[in-house]
C-alpha cells in the first residue's frame, strides 16, 4: 500500500489506530473453543466489528507461530480475510525479523508475496543488508525496530555510542540505505518523552507506537510530540481492546474500546 492511500483512509476514519491481533487462547471466550479454527473465529469478529474505526491490523506472528502449521493457517485465513474484505486495511506483520540478506530475502517474500502483509517489523542489529531486502518490493513497508517500549531498551537503545545514543544513529544511518523511503520505526509510547529527537531525525516518517493503554503510554503525550504534516502515526492497542470482554459480547466490548480510542484521536485530527 502506498503511505498516501494510508494517510487518505486517517483522514477518512478520523484515525489513526492499529489493532494488534495477539490472540491467546487461554484469554478468548469459552464458546470459541468449539469452532473449527478458533484464532480465526476470534480474529474476525473483532474485524467485523472494529474494521470502520481503524486503519491496521498488527498480527503479532508468535502468537500463531506457537501453534506450528495450524497457526500459520489461522494467521494466513486472518489476513485472506482483511485483503479481500477490507483491502483498504494496512496489514502489518509483527514479526521482527532481520537476518543476512539472502535470509532476509526469503522472509521478504514470505510475508509480502505469499501472506500479502503491506508490512513488517525487522531488528536492525545486522545492519543494512538485513533491511534492505525487505525495501526492495514496491509498495510495501519495512518497520525498522528503533525505540521499543519494553523495559529492556535501556539495555542498549538508549547507551551512548560515540557522544550519541545508539536509537539515533539507527534512525540516522538508516536514511541512506536503500529504497529508505519504505521505512518506518518503532517508538514505543513509554518513551513518548523522546518523541522530539526522534522527530528531529525523521520528521516525515511514519511510526508504530505500541504501548497506549495496557502498557501505560500517553495518548496525549504521542500526538503532542510524535505528529507531523501527515499525521505519520499509527498508534497500536492489543490487550486493552481485543480483551475488553471475555464473554459472549466481546466483539462488541472491543468496539466500543476502539471507538473510545478512535474519538481521542479524532478530536487530535
Amino acid at each position: 500500500m502506498k503511505i498516501q492511500a494510508l494517510v487518505d483512509q486517517i483522514h477518512l476514519k478520523k484515525s489513526f489506530l492499529c489493532i494488534g491481533l495477539d490472540v491467546d487462547l487461554n484469554r478468548i471466550p469459552r464458546h470459541l473453543l468449539e469452532a473449527e479454527d478458533p484464532i480465526f473465529a476470534f480474529n474476525r469478529a473483532i474485524i467485523d466489528a472494529t474494521h470502520h474505526l481503524a486503519v491496521a491490523y498488527k498480527p503479532n506472528t508468535a502468537f500463531y507461530e506457537a501453534f506450528g502449521v495450524k497457526g500459520w493457517q489461522s494467521l494466513k485465513k486472518t489476513i485472506d480475510y482483511l485483503n479481500e474484505k477490507h483491502p483498504e486495511i494496512f496489514t502489518i506483520a509483527d514479526a521482527k525479523r532481520g537476518d543476512i540478506g539472502n535470509t532476509s530475502s526469503m522472509y521478504a517474500k514470505a510475508f509480502f508475496e505469499d501472506m500479502a502483509f503491506d508490512a513488517v517489523t525487522v531488528a536492525p542489529y545486522m545492519g543494512k543488508d538485513s533491511v534492505e531486502p525487505f525495501l526492495a518490493f514496491e509498495d510495501k513497508h519495512a518497520i525498522l525496530l528503533a525505540l521499543t517500549s519494553n523495559g529492556g531498551a535501556f539495555d542498549f537503545q538508549t547507551k551512548l555510542v560515540e557522544g550519541s545514543e545508539l536509537y539515533k544513529q539507527v534512525l540516522q544511518t538508516s536514511k541512506g540505505w536503500a529504497n529508505s523511503e519504505n521505512l518506518m520505526y518503532v517508538v514505543g509510547a513509554t518513551k513518548a518523552e523522546f518523541l522530539v529527537e526522534v522527530r528531529g531525525i525523521i520528521p516525515e516518517s511514519f511510526l508504530l507506537v505500541p504501548g497506549v493503554g495496557a502498557q501505560g503510554g500517553s495518548l496525549e503525550e504521542v500526538v503532542k510530540y510524535g505528529m507531523n504534516d501527515q499525521v505519520g502515526l499509527l498508534v497500536n492497542s492489543s490487550r486493552g481492546i481485543i480483551y475488553a470482554s471475555a464473554n459472549e459480547d466481546f466483539a462488541e466490548a472491543a468496539a466500543a474500546k476502539a471507538q473510545e480510542i478512535r474519538s481521542k484521536m479524532k478530536g487530535f485530527l
